[in-house]
């Protein structure tokens, strides 16, 4: 029996897939079975993935689903006391497995093992560095301000543990991986790989998805969370989470393309960036923001590009992200 199970959903991946599942096949340790969810991909992912020779991978196809349910299908079929999730086109460090899977040995009450994560772009080109925090053990209050862990790429969870909270929530939409590690979080502590073993892909089309959706799956699962018994003593934190929560959002919103934006949307996040956070009205990312949407919109869309790119500054506002307040547990 492996020793771990590596879980990958795909639909229509043929652009990432190979190097997503080359970056398990060249890892470090190698006891593992690699099981991937095809969800009726209409492409060339299958015949990419049956081009690659390696015994412990196994392919299961079903019906288009979303990610939650497809990662459950892959749970379904594990055999291994551990298991870990990889998106088809974020990739892992060689040494990722061998380095949680280490972790949670050494810390037999956790349940749960992180590392670090990197954002790239489509060509694999390095963006920024994401959320290099150190928190161990009990991570409730952390995660209740923000999904730290950054990715359904990253963490490794014991198989028991998993099993025990009932697997991810399909019925949401979005925000499947923030209120999995959360429910994870009430239950089990959480330890710490302090190396970026995660490169998280970030493309045009990741940057303009469903925006509205996330907004409301995320207030879903905040609201959850704070409703259980082990948030009874921190519901001071839960404008905080919220406001981290649009600053989030408006980074998101602003990320998109001249052209492809909405400018409602964007406007409303900042406005409740600003409303739940007032002291963001002192910080220059706010008019910096408002000056983006502003082009974005007056402008046609490839003078909007000509002058963002040729003032970056003004046009990079993942400022937003610095702003969000973690450090208040």
């Amino acid at each position: 029996m492996p020793k771990i199970s590596v879980i990958i959903s795909v639909y229509n991946g043929e652009k990432t897939i190979e190097a997503t599942i080359n970056s398990v096949l060249q890892q470090t340790f190698d006891d593992f079975e690699l099981i991937i969810i095809n969800a009726s991909s209409t492409d060339s992912t299958l015949e990419i993935i049956y081009q690659i020779q390696d015994e412990r991978i196994k392919v299961f196809t079903y019906n288009r689903a979303n990610v939650a349910v497809n990662r459950n299908r892959g749970f379904n079929h594990a055999k291994s006391e551990f298991i870990t999730f990889l998106d088809a086109d974020d990739l892992w460090t060689p040494d990722k497995l061998e380095a949680q899977y280490k972790v949670l040995l050494e810390n037999p009450e956790a349940g749960v093992a992180y590392s670090w994560s990197n954002c790239i772009d489509e060509t694999g080109k390095f963006l920024r560095g994401c959320s290099y925090v150190k928190w161990d053990c009990d991570v409730y209050p952390k995660l209740l301000l923000d999904d730290f862990i950054g990715s359904g790429s990253n963490v490794m969870i014991r198989a028991s543990a998993f099993s025990a909270v009932g697997g991810f929530d399909e019925s949401l939409s979005n925000a499947q991986d923030t209120d999995m590690w959360l429910r994870l979080a009430t239950h089990y502590h959480f330890v710490v790989v302090p190396k970026a073993q995660i490169l998280y892909r970030i493309s045009p089309s990741s940057m303009s998805s469903d925006i509205l959706g996330l907004e409301k799956s995320n207030l879903q699962v905040i609201k959850r969370a704070f409703a259980h018994e082990k948030a009874a003593s921190l519901q001071h934190l839960k404008r905080y989470s919220i406001a981290n929560l649009y600053k989030y959002l408006s980074y998101k919103a602003l990320s998109t393309p001249p052209g492809q934006h909405n400018f409602p949307v964007a406007a409303r996040f900042l406005w409740q960036t600003v409303r739940t956070d007032p002291f963001m009205l002192l910080k220059p990312v706010i008019y910096k923001a408002c000056l983006k949407l502003i082009a974005m919109s007056l402008l046609p869309p490839v003078a909007a590009q000509v002058l963002l790119t040729k003032f970056p500054r003004l046009s990079n506002t993942s400022t937003f992200l610095g702003y969000e307040k973690l450090d208040l547990v």
